[in-house]
């Protein structure tokens, strides 16, 4: 199958808010919530997808050939390739009534360890969510990184508990889910974190933890103070606040601060990310890896584990024939000299 099969298949149940466009780029569902839209006016989903495509590739074969190698290593796990599905979380309000929460994580999670990467899972308002995807995860050697909504301590706590159990290598928070129009005035309530109430929250994880939702260097600095193993630079996919700027034109200052401070932290990156000639963009700018969150669930929709297998195979195909037009055998040969970037 190939990923247009996919998407015009997806087209058939994934409706009515999302179109599975055969771009996407966040102009048909633009500020449509419920729906994958963003925020307010609803530019910033389009603005993250057209800052990577104002990056451009500076092309040089004069070099040695050699064998392409995309494998990358996370906290003790090699997976095929530099990128990740992200977390998407409430599926039938904004996709369609096609999978639930827990069908949609477990196909995802499958897929995605099918073919040697790794998925985010989604939390939400209904608790039996975090329960029944740590449970998938629980069921592929912790193969999944649970993300955890901030909530309230004790709620946090229940769910570090649960991933735990699973055995998941590695756990994540949206802190900046505390801006989603669903999660305002809940019973438990979501919201902001202090640099110390971070530091009591990566002690409870007590697996490596992932910031996602960091968006300027002193973010990036306060996270390395609260003990945080990576961060994710990301707005949300545009739906968190209004008028915010696209993560390609963030991510340089942001890995630039993390590494003069002696941190090693994992620097992650999503938003608008949607071909390898995009994933190997983000490389260059100091990512070590990129989250992709849209485009699986329409993979997922219109295809389920083989339509994951198509986007794969897609996005890792487009990242080798980059990385050999550049002349970059391995990730760690990836440097800011091959894009231009205005």
């Amino acid at each position: 199958m190939e990923f247009q099969e996919v998407i015009k298949n997806a087209r058939g149940c994934i409706g009515p808010y999302c179109k599975a466009c055969p771009v996407c780029n966040g102009a048909a569902c633009k500020n449509t919530m419920p729906g994958p839209g963003a925020k307010g006016i609803g530019d910033l989903a389009m603005r993250n997808y057209q800052k990577w495509q104002d990056i451009r590739i500076n092309m040089d074969t004069i070099c040695e050939q050699k064998p392409l190698n995309t494998e990358t290593e996370l906290f003790g796990r090699t997976f095929a390739y530099p990128f990740f599905a992200g977390p998407v979380g409430a599926v039938k309000l904004h996709y369609g009534d096609k999978y639930t929460d827990q069908e949609y994580n477990e196909i995802l999670l499958r897929g995605c360890a099918d073919n040697k990467i790794a998925a985010f899972t989604g939390d939400g308002t209904d608790y039996n969510v975090m329960i029944e995807a740590t449970d998938a995860i629980g069921k592929l050697d912790g193969q999944g990184i649970p993300t955890v909504k901030p909530w309230d301590p004790d709620t946090i706590r229940e769910k570090m508990e649960l991933v735990r159990k699973s055995g998941a290598f590695a756990v994540a928070m949206d802190i900046d889910a505390a801006g989603l129009p669903f999660l305002q005035n809940l019973n438990p309530p979501a919201g902001s974190k202090s640099v110390e109430e971070l530091k009591g929250i990566v002690q409870m994880a007590g697996i490596p933890f992932i910031l996602k939702g960091v968006m300027t260097p002193k973010g990036a600095l306060k996270a390395a103070e609260a003990g945080v193993q990576g961060i994710v630079v990301s707005n949300h996919g545009g739906r968190v606040l209004d008028q915010c700027p696209s993560t390609a034109e963030v991510l340089p200052s942001i890995v630039k601060a993390v590494r003069a401070s002696g941190s090693q932290m994992k620097i992650f990156v999503d938003g608008g990310i949607r071909t390898g000639v995009d994933v190997f963009k983000a490389l260059a700018l100091g990512a070590d890896a990129v989250l992709i969150a849209r485009p699986f669930v329409t993979a997922v929709y219109g295809g389920q584990e083989e339509g994951i297998t198509a986007y794969v195979n897609k996005i890792g195909a487009e990242l080798k024939d980059t990385m050999r037009m550049c002349g970059a055998s391995s990730l760690d040969e990836i440097s800011s000299d091959m894009i231009w970037n205005p």
